[in-house]
């Protein structure tokens, strides 16, 4: 029997920032897949004719003078699509640079993209929920696949279009097992119900046992020594409450601002979004992105009755 021919397109972009309502591609590379295999590759450096943010220089090292001979958007699109077709994409945080080059083609096509994408990120996450990182460096570190030039649009192509066929075997026994288990769906909740209230009540009783160790301690216990030889000891840690328009100045001054505040993205969102600012703030808000990050999860609402 023939077997089936897959074709899947790898790819990644480089742009002039993060926005990609306001911001431009200046380097495209992607190769083809057949069967996992590599077949064909496609590479262009592309001249945005707007500004390169520094701090995308920054990352990825392409500044005017190398996109200044280059083919522009409306003069490379048709090359990119042509070589795209209407294959599924597969990226790293596919939202980033589906969400590219489909303004790319609006401009130049007035079509959106067709093509299916698939997001390696999101796939590293499901078959390694453990990991710290699911970064393309922590993707290709797993599966043992060296990684030249990041950050380089066919650099990270490649090393993404080697560690991919691995991935997607993993992620297809998954989905294969995940999808014998459907007509189980609703016994699956039922047991997800029961696991979930299990891991409340094993934290609830660690807390407990926890407590008992803090009380031991606090009147005089010298630390314990498990038969395994773990101990188990007790710290004591004092912290303060900070005024920000005080500690400020300093923090600034010394570059370490942003490593002590966090941003609320969430409140930022709403405000980039909402009503409550003119466009003038919204637009400082809105170039200060740094991330194009897409989320799924599932949520019980419990029952409150």
């Amino acid at each position: 029997m023939v077997r089936k021919k897959v074709i899947e397109i790898v790819l990644d972009t480089e742009t002039t920032g993060l926005d990609y309502t306001r911001e431009k591609l200046v380097e495209f590379a992607a190769v083809r897949l057949e069967n996992g295999k590599i077949k064909d590759e496609f590479q262009t450096l592309i001249n945005p004719q707007q500004h390169i943010r520094k701090s995308s220089i920054a990352i990825h090292g392409i500044t005017p003078d190398m996109v200044e001979d280059a083919p522009t958007e409306e003069e490379v699109m048709p090359k990119i699509l042509e070589f795209m077709g209407d294959y599924p994409i597969v990226a790293h945080n596919a939202i980033f640079d589906y969400s590219f080059l489909n303004e790319a083609s609006k401009r130049v096509t007035g079509n959106e993209l067709p093509n299916e994408r698939i997001d390696t990120q999101q796939m590293f996450k499901e078959i390694y929920p453990d990991l710290e990182s699911h970064g393309l460096n922590a993707l290709t570190e797993k599966f043992n696949v060296e990684l030249k030039d990041h950050h380089r649009a066919m650099g990270d192509t490649m090393g993404l279009a080697l560690a991919y066929p691995k991935l997607k075997k993993l992620y297809t026994q998954k989905y294969d097992w995940e999808s014998k288990q459907l007509d189980n769906v609703e016994y699956l909740f039922e047991r997800f119900l029961r696991l979930q209230q299990t891991v409340t009540t094993l934290q609830s009783e660690m807390q407990d046992l926890k407590s008992v160790f803090k009380l031991y301690f606090e009147q005089g216990g010298e630390p314990l020594i498990s038969q395994d030889g773990d101990m188990l000891v007790y710290n004591s840690k004092q912290t303060f409450g900070y005024d920000f328009n005080a500690v400020k100045p300093v923090l600034e001054e010394i570059g370490a601002l942003e490593k002590a505040v966090k941003l609320n993205t969430g409140f930022i969102d709403r405000l980039a979004n909402g009503r409550s600012l003119d466009d003038e703030k919204k637009d400082i808000i809105r170039n200060a992105r740094q991330e194009l990050t897409e989320t799924r999860n599932i949520q019980v609402i419990k029952n409150n009755k």
